[in-house]
């Protein structure tokens, strides 16, 4: 496997073990998608295996495990592009639900009818079949979702809308409105029983979030912001201040990680992030808000995960980009700490121009595989982990 070392804020020893760099190998399961806008992994089908969902330009679909079989669940939601999806097994019987955000129109920010949707998809005897759909409420914008399940209560869609209603540029008077959908008990397929919470009104222009435990991390160009889901009054601006962007630009896409994170804990608070928004810059966020820049190479960075894919104490950090770069190439890259500094390894040269990209054992072997979808190269990759 070639791999690249890079001259990071803190340099990196070259003199690496073998054992410690990171073999993968590239299988293609759908070499003609549109764009790839969104992934997410779980086991639709109940057989005990994880699978892929996609959220392409038309069309939901599922890659079914092992055979990477095709099956589009759902098409055209809206007039305009399905944008993101989530899904995660809700109610304990093995199989996943699933939720859409679609109608992508990031230039209107007014109109909640042309701007933004949020669907929620109800599996049919046959998962390989299409599914029914309920439309639920939504902001204009609506860009990233999660699912999150408190330890009390029914589950939760927490859905991120891009702008503030209304603003223009990221600016203007109103915040991006973060809402949770609390899923209802009975009669789900009426939109009107689904419970709306404002999370957070406070940042003007956001782009991803990622969820651990009961605390959201969300990612914008005034940089970071923890929302605690349990508790509305505990929240709190981590990196940035309302209303001023960040030096960087702000912050794209954000992961918690690469240190081992403790809840209710800000000392031991650690990220990963690419900043600006589709930037250049790999970063971390060590404990007490240490800012290392891992990579400053990429175009249009847009897919980033966590994930302990080699042994060590801290995770590794995997990032990819969608536009070709100064060297004339897109791809993926993990960032490994390795002899008190950080390496950088080259694990897609150019074959994957990064829309977005997922961790997960698909094979049951113990080892954290990679999956990845591109929107220029319009493929959907899994990196099998062979180290």
């Amino acid at each position: 496997m070639k791999w690249t070392p890079f001259l990071a804020t803190i340099i990196g020893s070259l003199g690496m073990s073998s054992a410690a760099i990171p073999q993968f190998r590239a299988e293609t399961i759908d070499p003609d998608i549109k764009i790839g806008y969104g992934l997410t992994i779980g086991d639709v089908d109940g057989d005990g295996r994880v699978d892929i969902l996609m959220a392409d330009q038309f069309d939901i679909v599922w890659y079914e495990n092992p055979t990477w079989a095709k099956h589009v669940i759902a098409s055209k939601l809206t007039l305009k592009d399905n944008v993101c999806i989530a899904a995660r097994d809700l109610d304990g019987d093995g199989k996943v639900e699933i939720a859409v955000g679609a109608n992508w129109n990031p230039g209107n920010t007014i109109s909640r009818r042309e701007s933004g949707s949020v669907h929620y998809l109800i599996a049919p005897e046959d998962r390989t079949q299409r599914w029914k759909v309920v439309r639920l409420p939504n902001e204009p914008t609506v860009h990233r979702m999660h699912w999150i399940l408190p330890k009390t209560g029914q589950p939760e869609l927490v859905v991120l809308p891009l702008h503030g209603s209304g603003n223009k540029g990221g600016e203007g008077d109103n915040g991006v409105r973060i809402f949770s959908y609390r899923m209802p008990q009975s009669e789900i397929k009426n939109a009107t029983n689904w419970n709306l919470t404002l999370l957070d009104e406070s940042l003007h222009k956001t782009h991803n979030f990622d969820p651990f435990g009961p605390e959201l991390a969300v990612g914008g160009t005034e940089g970071l912001k923890i929302l605690h889901t349990t508790n509305s009054t505990k929240t709190e601006h981590w990196i940035g201040e309302p209303g001023k962007a960040l030096p960087s630009g702000g912050i794209g896409e954000i992961r918690w990680g690469p240190y081992p994170n403790h809840h209710g804990s800000e000392d031991h608070r650690t990220f990963a992030a690419i900043e600006p928004l589709h930037g250049n810059e790999v970063v971390i966020y060590e404990p007490n808000k240490t800012r290392v820049v891992l990579d400053t190479t990429l175009k249009q960075g847009h897919g980033l995960v966590c994930g302990q894919f080699l042994p060590g104490s801290r995770q590794q950090v995997v990032a990819g980009w969608r536009d070709k770069n100064a060297q004339d190439k897109v791809g993926i890259r993990m960032y490994h700490w390795e002899n008190d500094g950080w390496t950088t390894h080259t694990i897609d040269d150019n074959t994957m121009a990064c829309e977005d990209i997922k961790a997960s054992d698909l094979n049951g072997d113990g080892k954290l595989d990679l999956i990845a979808s591109g929107r220029a190269t319009k493929n959907v990759i899994i990196y099998w982990n062979e180290g």
